[in-house]
């Protein structure tokens, strides 16, 4: 049997790491490659020490950082699989994944900059175009979205209109405008 103290440790430890995680994805999410561990230490509330605990290098931190984000948005987008309608929740993803668009790219070029290749974010965001995946299917099924476009245009147009939102700077009713046109292209 465990001495009480070594579970509660354990049970601190997982605490701090899921502060640190969530304070590393508003940071770099912001910051990108120029927010630091050290800020993140601070605003989590921990040493230095213990974020290098859990996340041996920077690279390793944004890579558990980037992975649950990936697997959040598949979370939700399974969560819509289920849907009344399909169409809907198929053009409310896609418009969620715009929106969240600039701190995901942010995080992901921190990660490129501190020298990180990820297996592992890689796999998550497969899986989360899988979901989207699924969810076009539904759609389509549904009459929703014209049934002959694949996932890889709707992919494209999904990093493309992504990319602008987070990159040019658009104001809500650019991005609104510019998002009912691409959802008009893929209406039947």
């Amino acid at each position: 049997m465990e001495p009480m103290g070594s579970r509660v440790q354990r049970v601190d430890a997982r605490t701090n790491r899921a502060r640190i995680l969530d304070v590393a994805e508003e940071v770099f999410g912001k910051g990108g490659e120029s927010a630091s561990t050290e800020e993140v230490a601070r605003l989590a509330g921990v040493g230095i020490a213990t974020v290098f605990r859990h996340f041996p290098t920077k690279a390793a931190l944004l890579e558990a950082v980037l992975v649950r984000r990936f697997d959040r948005l598949r979370e939700q987008a399974e969560a819509l699989l289920d849907a009344d309608d399909p169409g809907s929740a198929f053009f409310e993803f896609f418009s969620h994944l715009v929106a969240d668009a600039a701190t995901k790219i942010a995080i992901a070029e921190a990660l490129l900059d501190a020298g990180g290749d990820s297996e592992a974010a890689a796999q998550a965001s497969k899986r989360l175009r899988q979901a989207v995946g699924t969810l076009l299917e539904r759609a389509q099924q549904a009459g929703a979205v014209r049934a002959d476009v694949e996932l890889p245009e709707v992919y494209a147009l999904l990093v493309g209109t992504s990319r602008a939102a987070a990159r040019g700077n658009l104001d809500q009713q650019v991005t609104q405008r510019m998002l009912a046109i691409v959802f008009d292209g893929l209406a039947p």
